[in-house]
């Protein structure tokens, strides 16, 4: 919504390096689904990215960015269910930010100020989790191609293999303030609302080691991480909460730098030729 608003008042005078800058940011990953459904910070991972904002006017900009991080859930929040994930996560956006207070480089404005964004971004992930052979080996193993909910199969027809590159809406607060005419500093939180609920691996209901073996390639392994409780569970008995889909979520610190700075020689020097 916020990128459809008609962002007016652009001044043409002013030079687009003069009104952009590159962010480098880093912070941290979280994921919230159906093996974390409680902690907001759950299993922290360290990621970071980069991007260019471009200032509009003195209350609007505009961000185009990437940002590489990790989620995992290595403790399942039902510890009789035992199931567990972890997912490198590469994520484009672009987001609109709204400043509270007038900010930019003009005398009158602010040093600081708070802001909200909101956009859409692109990212790709693909779960994994560790998996022990009956020698003994342990090795780590893709989730999607084992179809551990019986995606693909005769008996599931309307469950189909989920997508690793998918849509997410980011949307969240933050504060900037101004160092100089060069540097920016800022800190944000924000949220990924995803469509899918498979950021785990996890959605609906045990389907039985039977069908997985019988039907899936490598089905002994995807027979045994599938259900990985003590007892194991009947056909139907539920899996996952498919109700809701999984988040994700990225807090960072970031720094601002001036492009008029960085490449305003090139500039100069087209100017004397």
């Amino acid at each position: 919504m916020l990128l459809l608003l008609p962002l007016t008042g652009v001044a043409q005078r002013d030079d687009l390096l003069s009104r952009s800058e590159m962010v480098l940011s880093a912070g941290g990953m979280n994921y919230l689904g159906d093996l974390n459904d409680q902690s907001v910070f759950g299993e922290l991972h360290v990621a970071g990215g980069a991007g260019v904002r471009c200032r509009l006017d003195n209350r609007w900009s505009v961000r185009f960015g990437g940002v590489v991080g990790a989620i995992s859930a290595l403790e399942d929040c039902i510890e009789q269910r035992n199931l567990t994930f972890r997912s490198r996560l590469y994520e484009g956006s672009l987001v609109a930010e709204f400043n509270f207070r007038p900010y930019g480089p003009g005398a009158t404005e602010s040093l600081w100020t708070p802001y909200i964004f909101g956009g859409m971004a692109v990212f790709h992930f693909s779960p994994e989790t560790q998996y022990t052979a009956p020698d003994g080996t342990t090795s780590w193993m893709a989730l999607q191609p084992l179809c551990t909910e019986g995606q693909g199969t005769t008996a599931y027809p309307d469950r189909r293999p989920y997508p690793l590159t998918q849509l997410a809406m980011p949307f969240g607060v933050g504060v900037r303030c101004r160092l100089n005419k060069n540097f920016s500093l800022s800190a944000e939180y924000g949220f990924r609302k995803t469509w899918t609920d498979y950021l785990d691996d996890v959605s609906t209901t045990y389907v039985g080691s039977d069908l997985l073996m019988a039907e899936v390639e490598n089905g002994t392994v995807a027979a045994a991480l599938a259900d990985r409780s003590s007892t194991p569970n009947a056909v139907g008995i539920k899996r996952g909460d498919d109700s809701l889909d999984d988040w994700y979520s990225y807090f960072n610190v970031s720094l601002g730098m001036n492009l008029n700075m960085l490449f305003g020689w090139m500039r100069s020097k087209r100017c004397r030729n």
